[in-house]
């Protein structure tokens, strides 16, 4: 045994890289080395023989196994040493940059929306996007044989063929939001409701989903006036320039009566300008609600009457940002993000500009 200790701790003492200690481990105190088979050999010893001859086969595997675990940890310093003298990294050097997300414009857009109409004593309402045919058609007097609720135009849900409910839609607009608004809260209310909405519609200015924003005042003194008002203080905060508007008598299922609002504009070498010229482009309907409305969200429409309007908020951003093509804001494409998308820390307020 005093061979093998000098043998194999001289042998582990002149190791150069780990593989030739391995090497020497397997030879030493592997299953088939040296120190193990004279292990074997100790049963064929007497018992007197075993006492003597155990505990210093024990000994030397220890001794053995100990060194090769020193020797190893000293040929990692080495090794590491070397790395550390060829390897080096300049820490004054700047860090590498990384890819920035971006808002979206319609998200942009709808964070000014709601700073301007919070600043008008508007609140925020929400609700479903799939809605039960009466709130999304019924509640808002729209009768039975109207265009809107044919399959050209609106996205039913699937029914059993022994259903005989009428099916759930995608909902066309926000206004049912405002029917649950007036049965939560019933009036006076002062309320916006944003969100998406679903038609079956596809070109340029025209998606199957797209944003609006839709608004109602209702009180017992609310007039066209007050409409005339909030929407100009909107656009002039929004487009940050005193814009004309002009309302033009039209037709809606929900409001009596009804007035689609055009703003003062003019095109310039192709270019739209808001704000001048003597031109007119229609942005959004608005009208007086209807009182089958007012019934419908439980309020008495011989103490109350308000107002109603609704808009695009996708439509908004395509005036606002000059984006031509209303389809690109669903596409995903990065180009047009990194261009048209917001920085993080733009988020818009009245005081520190909507838009930066």
């Amino acid at each position: 045994m005093d061979d093998l200790r000098d043998k194999y701790l001289g042998a582990v003492s002149g190791a150069s890289d780990e593989a030739a200690l391995e090497d020497i481990r397997l030879q030493a105190v592997g299953k088939k080395g040296e120190v193990a088979l004279k292990m074997r050999e100790l049963g064929k010893m007497t018992p007197e023989e075993r006492k003597l001859m155990g505990p210093k086969l024990n000994a030397l595997k220890d001794e053995i196994t100990s060194a090769l675990a020193a020797k190893k940890a000293a040929l990692e310093d080495v090794a590491l040493e070397e790395r550390l003298q060829s390897e080096w990294l300049d820490v004054t050097l700047p860090g590498r940059s990384r890819g920035k997300g971006s808002i979206h414009p319609v998200s942009q857009v709808s964070e000014e929306i709601y700073a301007i109409f919070a600043d008008l004593g508007f609140a925020v309402a929400e609700g479903p996007q799939v809605e039960s045919d009466w709130y999304n058609f019924d509640s808002l007097n729209i009768p039975p044989h109207h265009p809107a609720r044919q399959e050209f135009d609106t996205f039913y849900m699937h029914r059993a063929a022994d259903d005989e409910r009428a099916p759930h839609v995608l909902r066309t607009h926000t206004s049912p939001v405002q029917i649950r608004a007036m049965e939560a809260q019933g009036a006076p209310i002062r309320v916006i409701a944003p969100g998406r909405v679903y038609r079956c519609d596809y070109d340029q200015t025209h998606t199957p989903m797209f944003h609006q924003v839709e608004g109602m005042a209702i009180g017992k003194d609310i007039s066209m006036a007050n409409l005339k008002w909030v929407l100009e203080e909107f656009f002039h905060a929004f487009f940050g320039i005193k814009v004309k508007t002009r309302f033009r008598a039209s037709h809606f299922p929900f409001t009596e009566p009804s007035a689609e609002v055009d703003i003062q504009c003019s095109w310039v070498d192709g270019q739209l300008r808001i704000g001048e010229g003597d031109g007119w482009m229609e942005v959004l309907g608005s009208g007086m609600m209807h009182p089958k409305v007012l019934k419908a969200g439980g309020i008495d429409p011989d103490q109350y009457q308000g107002f109603a309007f609704g808009i695009g908020i996708d439509r908004l951003a395509m005036l606002k940002y000059g984006i031509p093509d209303l389809r690109a804001f669903f596409d995903s494409d990065l180009r047009w993000l990194r261009h048209y998308g917001f920085a993080s820390l733009d988020m818009p307020t009245l005081h520190g500009g909507l838009s930066k």
